[in-house]
């Protein structure tokens, strides 16, 4: 087997469960959830509430009594709380190696060719007892010449307790590893998934291993080149390099389904105005404008009479200015908007986007460098004050009209690191 190569999946298991249980270790072995967005879906669970029947995504008020029957906790997504334990795993696994790609906000995959192992599942292994020691995350980790088998290991390690929490492929006898990919269905392979493993199973097969023994170009022709480069990574040889670098977004969207249906205008207001602000910072942290900017509206698609609005805007000069861009979304709001109506859902889009060195003047003056300057400087001002003190410290005065169109978030654990009002207190009898 090749060892020109040698990747490293690190997955954090049950991620947001995993959070939950930092701050909560009478959870420990005991049945966990986290809810979606107004409390709706089950987007994690633990093992014990795996086993006592709870799928994923499964909606929350069909589940009642399961829950109440096995006893299991429910936790509002508490986001701020999972991207802040993320980037702390994530600045950890940076002093392992620098070169890294952050896949998720609970997987990374490091390249440690470079580094001098002699037994990888040792050092494995070693690696998880670190970010359980030094973060308090239990993670699966896989290592194999190739991203696709490092995602198997991983799964390997997860469901395999004799492990101890790492899987490698490296060094493995050709007998040991067909084993492995014999036991593990095409839908772990990375890439496949419940559309692809009809396919498959239509042509016999079922396992890792059928799929690696499968003849490239037959993969080809059923999958496309991502199907001949699929056999190529279970076969041991790297296709897929680490992505380092971010890529710049081509459109932005930020959209809520509100707590509470609401005809209030000034709801749908402070809505335009909490989304617009979250998108245009992240305009402004990749270095982006927008040429063109949006909403759509609705309401329940669940009742009677649905209706759906959509406005977009042609901006004169590209730009990532929240307060301008705030403005002109709730001017586009009075267009459609009626107090007859219940709205359940908005959003906000952005696209054309441009990078800002590449803003052009033009012959009819509506490009104002002095302007757009002006803006900049203003909202690095904003950013700056916020990154220092801590976000939200300057806002849009619209931002603050009415929260009616927050989601539900009944079972929400405090913001133990993000807010000094629910800092955990530890008190010594």
């Amino acid at each position: 087997m090749p060892k020109s190569k040698v990747f490293v999946l690190i997955d954090c298991n049950n991620f947001f469960v995993s959070c939950e249980r930092l701050f909560r270790p009478d959870l420990e072995g005991k049945p966990v959830v986290v809810l979606s967005s107004n409390d709706g879906c089950v987007v994690a669970r633990s093992n014990e509430a795996k086993a006592a029947g709870v799928p994923m995504g499964a909606p929350a008020f069909k589940h009642r009594e399961t829950f109440k029957k096995h006893n299991i906790v429910t936790f509002s997504a508490n986001f701020e709380l999972y991207g802040d334990i993320s980037k702390r795993t994530i600045s950890l696994l940076t002093t392992i190696t620098p070169r890294i790609e952050i896949y998720s906000v609970d997987e990374s995959f490091l390249d440690i060719s470079a580094l001098p192992i002699t037994d990888y599942a040792e050092w494995g292994r070693g690696v998880r007892a670190s970010v359980l020691q030094h973060i308090g995350v239990p993670v699966s980790i896989g290592i194999a010449p190739s991203k696709t088998l490092a995602k198997l290991a991983a799964e390997i390690a997860k469901q395999n307790d004799t492990y101890q929490g790492a899987f490698s492929f490296i060094d493995l006898p050709e007998e040991q590893k067909a084993d492995a990919l014999r036991r593990m269905s095409i839908e772990h392979i990375w890439g496949v998934g419940r559309k692809l493993a009809p396919v498959l199973r239509s042509e016999g097969v079922s396992t890792a291993l059928g799929l690696m023994n499968l003849r490239p170009q037959r993969a080809q022709q059923l999958m496309g080149i991502h199907g001949r480069q699929m056999v190529t990574e279970l076969q041991g040889t790297a296709c897929y390099q680490l992505t380092r670098e971010h890529a710049p977004a081509k459109q932005i969207l930020r959209s809520r389904t509100f707590g509470e249906d609401t005809s209030h205008a000034y709801a749908l207001e402070a809505a335009i105005a909490n989304m617009a602000t979250r998108a245009a910072y992240q305009l402004r942290s990749e270095r982006l404008l927008a040429g063109r900017i949006g909403l759509f509206t609705n309401t329940d698609r669940h009742k009677p009479g649905y209706r759906r609005w959509t406005r977009e805007i042609q901006m004169p000069m590209p730009t990532n200015d929240t307060g301008q861009i705030i403005s002109l979304l709730v001017k586009k709001l009075g267009e459609f908007y009626s107090d007859k109506q219940k709205y359940h859902q908005l959003g906000v889009f952005f696209y054309d986007l441009t990078p800002e060195s590449a803003l052009q003047t033009d012959i009819l003056g509506d490009v104002t460098p002095d302007m757009h300057d002006r803006a900049q400087s203003r909202m690095k001002a904003v950013d700056d004050i916020n990154q220092r003190y801590g976000r939200g410290k300057i806002y849009f005065a619209a931002q603050e009209l009415n929260t009616i169109w927050q989601p539900r978030r009944k079972t929400a654990s405090p913001r133990y690191v993000s807010k000094w009002g629910e800092i955990p207190e530890a008190r010594i009898a």
